[in-house]
């Protein structure tokens, strides 16, 4: 598929990061489903503001991650 998969080194690095999210978040379900089971039950009992500051630290530590490897 022309345009879908650009070539270059941009793009290339952004599809190596997407395959080692996807590897990482397999990770856990794959080692301990019992573990990914429960923690997902308890993710999914926390209310919106505590889910959206989860998430916005999450971001926030991947970006100080990047600009440290980077």
């Amino acid at each position: 598929m022309p345009g879908f998969f650009v070539d270059g080194p941009m793009w290339q690095d952004l599809w190596a990061a997407l395959a080692l999210v996807l590897v990482i978040e397999g990770l856990l379900p794959f080692a301990a489903p019992r573990i990914f089971r429960d923690m997902t039950r308890s993710v999914a009992e926390l209310n919106n503001r505590a889910l959206r500051i989860t998430g916005l630290l999450s971001m926030l530590a991947g970006v100080v991650l990047l600009y440290i490897v980077r």
